[in-house]
């Protein structure tokens, strides 16, 4: 395979590229801010500077030249060049920071240049812990400031949208933002306005920047230029713990990192996964965390709304299926888990095993897109779909209830289906549910039982492509074990035993 050769050391390579995008996949520190790997490159930040050389050969035999000491004579380019757009090249040298003395200094100059008008928001900067800007700086930027005169300011807090809040001061112009809007979700609202020292993004006059994807230009900001207006002064990176999971948003199932403070859910950030979701997350998907925060169900409840222990409810819960063996409705859910609804079928298999297995579907036409969204607004029909449940309306499942074959309704893990369906329910039946939240009509209930999200628990979800995703807890709950614990993520103050 051919070969390159960084700071002295051989790599192979098997397909072309660019040198950064290689140095990244190979853990190689090359530090960058305008470049990212789903979209063009600009080259405009200059961070990325590396010196790039040929051995020289001789014209008349076609041999490499060499050095007095054996070592191949190589022709290094007169200036350094911008490692994202640098090809790969069989016997191509490449000297970073590491090696050369004129690359520390121009990372240094590019740095100081960037800081110039660089406001010190640190301390009260949502970025902050988190931004390649302070990362790259503290790395390989001067020691201090020569620049004496006043910055040049610009506009901030400026509401570019609904969920995306602009401090112009802070932008670099390294154009990620822009070219998202124009090459990922195609809006194309996006723009760089003003000229020189004083330009920054900007939408159209009167335009709001509501594209359904906006919150993804926080994330690849690299300086909190532009920061989330929903998660904007609530935590800082580094007091939350974070924990590969899944949105379950939609059928998609886009792979997610879910940040947790004090055992509340912060918000929800794109997670790398090219086969899925690539680098992205839509705003609607992200945004509704908020579920697993607010009226949470904990702990048993009889008649919908009578706490009761769970030494007293269980058995009475078994002699009310017993009770009603044989004539059960069992309605699980696209919310759920593989191994929630297998669990559920293995019920039913044994109360009621002539009863059919239906889950509720929860489409919205229109709403899909052609980026990540689909219309299923479930993150795993089809892995109930492959246990052998069908998908049933609200309306069908009354009609069931209404032929006078059933007496109990077991319901699991779809709150919004339960809610819509309690106040049409016919008399004389009754209803065991598992609910995420508290509900309007509980008192309906005979028994309703607390179920975990899937940030509280392991489980297994199938996406509209047909792929199985697997979760894990992100969430504390009572009487957690020493093995569930184990698996628990834990901030930076949690692993220090700081907290």
């Amino acid at each position: 395979m051919p070969t390159i050769y960084i700071d002295g050391r051989p790599y192979e390579y098997e397909r072309p590229g660019k040198l950064l995008q290689y140095c990244l996949e190979h853990g190689i520190e090359i530090p960058y801010f305008c470049y990212h790997p789903a979209m063009s490159i600009p080259a405009n930040c200059r961070m990325c500077l590396v010196e790039t050389g040929l051995p020289l050969k001789d014209r008349q035999t076609g041999e490499y030249l060499r050095e007095p000491d054996g070592s191949l004579k190589i022709a290094w380019g007169p200036k350094p060049t911008p490692a994202c757009t640098t090809d790969l090249v069989p016997d191509l040298h490449v000297r970073t920071h590491r090696s050369s003395e004129t690359v520390r200094k121009t990372q240094q100059a590019v740095l100081e240049f960037i800081l110039i008008n660089h406001p010190l928001d640190c301390p009260i900067c949502d970025q902050a812990g988190e931004c390649p800007l302070q990362i790259w700086t503290y790395k390989y930027g001067p020691e201090g400031s020569r620049f004496e005169e006043e910055k040049v300011h610009k506009p901030k807090r400026i509401r570019l949208g609904p969920r995306v809040i602009l401090d112009a001061e802070r932008c670099i112009n390294c154009t990620r933002c822009v070219r998202f809007t124009q090459e990922i979700s195609k809006t194309h609202q996006l723009t760089i306005i003003e000229r020189g020292n004083k330009n920054y993004p900007a939408t159209a006059d009167g335009q709001p920047f509501d594209d359904p994807y906006s919150l993804n230009t926080v994330d690849i900001c690299p300086v909190g230029a532009l920061t989330s207006a929903d998660h904007r002064f609530k935590a800082r990176p580094w007091e939350m713990n974070y924990t590969p999971t899944i949105c379950t948003g939609c059928a998609r199932g886009c792979n997610a990192y879910v940040w947790i403070r004090d055992n509340l859910v912060m918000r929800l950030t794109p997670r790398k996964n090219l086969d899925i979701n690539q680098y992205w997350l839509c705003d609607e998907g992200r945004l509704d965390y908020k579920k697993y925060n607010e009226r949470r169900l904990s702990g048993m409840y009889q008649g919908g709304e009578v706490p009761v222990s769970w030494e007293e409810g269980m058995p009475a819960l078994a002699q009310l299926l017993q009770k009603h063996q044989g004539h059960v409705l069992f309605v699980g859910s696209a919310y759920a888990s593989v191994e929630t609804l297998y669990v559920l079928k293995a019920l039913a298999e044994k109360v009621s095993p002539e009863a059919p297995l239906h889950f509720v579907p929860h489409d919205m036409p229109g709403w899909g897109d052609e980026l990540l969204r689909v219309d299923d607004r479930t993150p795993n029909r089809k892995g109930a779909e492959a246990l052998g449940y069908t998908a049933a309306s609200v309306e069908e499942i009354l009609g069931l209830l209404g032929t006078g074959r059933y007496r109990l309704l077991y319901w699991v893990e779809d709150d919004a289906a339960l809610e819509a369906l309690l106040s049409q329910l016919p008399e004389g039946i009754e209803v065991v549910a598992h609910l995420y939240q508290h509900i309007q009509g509980m008192e309906r209930l005979s028994w309703a039982l607390p179920a975990a999200t899937h940030l509280e628990s392991f489980g297994t979800y199938v996406n509209v492509q047909g792929i199985a995703q697997t979760v894990q807890p992100a969430r504390q709950w009572l009487q957690m074990t020493p093995q569930d614990w184990f698996y628990m993520s834990k901030s930076r103050l949690d692993a220090a035993g700081q907290a």
